[in-house]
């Protein structure tokens, strides 16, 4: 059994650049100790980053989003400096709100955690992708995510809850 905490999104566009956000902004410390929990506690620590290229407008996505932001290779596109990953975490690049191959690190029986924005469109998307794989476990830190809203963000975490997502 492989034991995963996913850091979802913390880049500089979704804190404070394009897309930015004081509630994601204020959780910064929260993510950083449960990193620093998780790492301590042996669990590998995977990031997720938004990536788009310069086209991103004439995207489905830019098309219903029209801010370009996460463009590979600029500033917004990076983590956050607080909650740079180490050379041993791991990183995924996804170029929509999920990411589509979480069945190449994540097996059946395996224990995720996440933390991360937005609670309401990439956490949840990332949650319930990878609770559909058998068997595993995902637990959602919700004073470590942040969402659009507070409201949002708790009617997020209801669906993950519904969805059997452990919230803490």
């Amino acid at each position: 059994m492989n034991k995963i905490l996913v850091v979802v999104d913390m880049q500089n566009d979704f804190v404070t650049g394009a897309l930015a956000n004081p509630d994601a902004a204020a959780i910064i410390p929260f993510v950083k100790y449960t990193i620093e929990m998780y790492r301590a506690d042996g669990w590998q620590i995977v990031y997720t980053k938004d990536t788009h290229g310069a086209n991103y407008m004439e995207t489905g996505e830019g098309k219903h989003l029209p801010v370009p932001h996460c463009i590979e290779g600029t500033t917004g596109w990076e983590i956050v400096p607080e909650l740079r990953p180490e050379p041993q975490d791991k990183i995924v690049y996804k170029d929509h709100f999920g990411y589509d191959k979480w069945n190449e690190i994540v097996k059946p029986g395996d224990r995720v955690a996440m933390v991360g924005t937005c609670t309401d469109i990439c956490v949840v998307s990332n949650a319930l992708a990878i609770k559909a794989i058998e068997g595993v476990e995902v637990t959602i830190h919700k004073d470590a995510c942040a969402g659009l809203t507070k409201e949002k963000h708790e009617h997020a975490l209801d669906v993950m809850a519904s969805c059997q997502c452990e919230i803490v």
